[in-house]
């Protein structure tokens, strides 16, 4: 196998999160020009919805501005009810969150989001937090059933056959992790080591001051 960086084999791993920059066109005087939008940007609109969401406190969050805008984030989908695998990936996470320490909360973000938003109000949400005992920078998360619905899509939550699709427990099993200033974005099954899904985590976390100089970048 050849020697590969760990940009490049990001790059190359099955992350749906990717995209380059894509024309758009403008008519300005009968005239069309074209602009072309930054990958980062073309990441944002197509995967990232800024949909209104509701933490397990009861506040009102943007996705995209408020969660994952700048951000180094973990990303699961679940539902308070669950008896499959929804315990035991928590569970798993919460190993994670150990190996990562203090970082969570600081600059690396959980994030479940509930796939069952009907039931899954803010207060069971709440309930659920308590009851796993989560720590202090992993929020729980629920919305309206079609902004939901479009975040799993957008997300990667998904299965191409309509049939295994409609289970909502085929899409509980993967963990997407991200840093978003850097584009760089992939998955794990939410059952594997803990300590190797910590270390993955670790993969898109670059430098700080590459990430701002980045990001100062992406905003010219």
């Amino acid at each position: 196998m050849p020697n590969v960086n760990r940009r490049q084999w990001l790059t190359a791993s099955g992350a749906n999160l990717s995209a380059a920059g894509e024309p758009t066109a403008q008519a300005s005087g009968g005239e069309t020009k074209w602009k072309t939008i930054s990958p980062r940007d073309v990441i944002k609109n197509r995967h990232l919805p800024n949909v209104v969401l509701t933490t397990h406190e009861g506040k009102k969050v943007r996705f995209y501005d408020d969660l994952m805008k700048d951000k180094i984030v973990v990303i699961n989908m679940m539902y308070a009810t669950c008896e499959g695998v929804c315990p035991r990936i928590t569970s798993n996470l919460q190993q994670v969150q150990k190996f990562l320490g203090d970082r969570v909360g600081r600059d690396i973000f959980f994030y479940s989001i509930t796939l069952k938003p009907e039931v899954d109000t803010p207060a069971v949400l709440k309930k659920h937090v308590a009851m796993h005992k989560i720590k202090p920078g992993w929020t729980f998360l629920t919305g309206a059933p079609a902004d939901i619905e479009l975040l799993r899509r957008k997300l990667g939550f998904s299965d191409p056959d309509p049939e295994v699709d409609k289970d909502k427990a085929n899409h509980i099993g993967n963990v997407r992790y991200g840093n978003e200033a850097l584009m760089l974005w992939a998955a794990a099954p939410g059952l594997s080591k803990a300590s190797a899904i910590a270390e993955s985590i670790k993969w898109v976390d670059w430098p700080k001051e590459e990430a701002a100089t980045k990001v100062k970048g992406d905003r010219k």
